[in-house]
């Protein structure tokens, strides 16, 4: 391990070209702006949080990002093998064949990204089937393991996501997109709506698993604590704009802007 590097560049695939690429992002909803001139790269490995308060346009970005929706202006590149995809130039059946394969999204509310009327082995199952496993028993093998992984007793694989709690849940939903291995993950807000101990363990699993599979991930957040526990790297943006961007103990530690300074103070008093 080499102490000069940081955190998110130790003992991951030093790749010479970024994973995601964004120039000059921006989504308009007719005269209101949902996101402006965003511009980065980001490298494999890395962890970036994007924070600031509700209608600030992080959600709006991370779904240009993630492939949802269509910026009005700008590219977003994504370094797949030996090329760079302009996902927006896809079609829609080749954009829907990288998302399954190349990168998950954690949704806020887990019931947006599960199946709640498939078993909990149902729904991880599903994402090895689309990467191409067929073999039911191994399938359920890998399924197990995950549960176990993400702290779900193996033994309830057959029940039903509604029968889990809400931290169990959105626990289910992050086995069910890192079981695919993917390259990229997003998360919208992924400890929103739990209690406080469970934040905190599900902050513990997310940390362990985006470092020991040497994930890039990109985090949307309101929760200053959760940027600082989970990133590397910290844009902060206000009314559309990255109003500022550093690594993440810099940003929290000294921030430059008058907006960013707003935000740490208020967290500390």
């Amino acid at each position: 391990m080499n102490p000069m590097l940081p955190a998110f560049q130790q003992g991951v695939d030093m790749s010479p070209h970024p994973i995601l690429q964004a120039a000059g992002v921006s989504r308009f909803y007719g005269e209101r702006v949902g996101c402006k001139g965003v511009t980065f790269d980001l490298w494999p490995g890395e962890v970036l949080g994007i924070v600031g308060e509700s209608g600030s346009g992080k959600s709006t970005l991370l779904r240009c990002l993630a492939g949802i929706d269509n910026p009005t202006s700008g590219r977003v590149l994504f370094r797949d093998v030996d090329s760079d995809l302009d996902i927006h130039g896809l079609g829609e059946p080749a954009r829907r064949g990288l998302m399954r394969r190349a990168w998950g999204l954690v949704h806020q509310n887990p019931r947006d990204g599960l199946r709640m009327d498939v078993s909990a082995g149902g729904n991880v199952g599903e994402r090895l089937m689309d990467r191409g496993c067929r073999n039911y028993g191994e399938i359920r093998v890998r399924a197990s393991d995950w549960l176990r992984r993400v702290e779900i007793d193996a033994g309830r694989i057959d029940d039903l996501p509604r029968r889990f709690s809400g931290g169990m849940q959105q626990r289910l939903q992050i086995a069910r997109v890192l079981v695919s291995e993917p390259r990229l993950v997003y998360m919208d807000e992924p400890t929103g709506g739990l209690d406080v101990s469970v934040q905190a363990r599900l902050l513990d699993l997310l940390r362990a698993l985006v470092r020991d599979m040497g994930i890039a991930a990109i985090i949307v957040t309101h929760d200053l604590g959760v940027a600082r526990l989970l990133t590397d790297r910290l844009m902060v943006m206000k009314d559309g704009e990255v109003i500022e961007h550093g690594l993440t103990d810099q940003v929290l530690d000294d921030p430059q802007h008058a907006y960013t300074q707003l935000l740490t103070s208020a967290v500390l008093t």
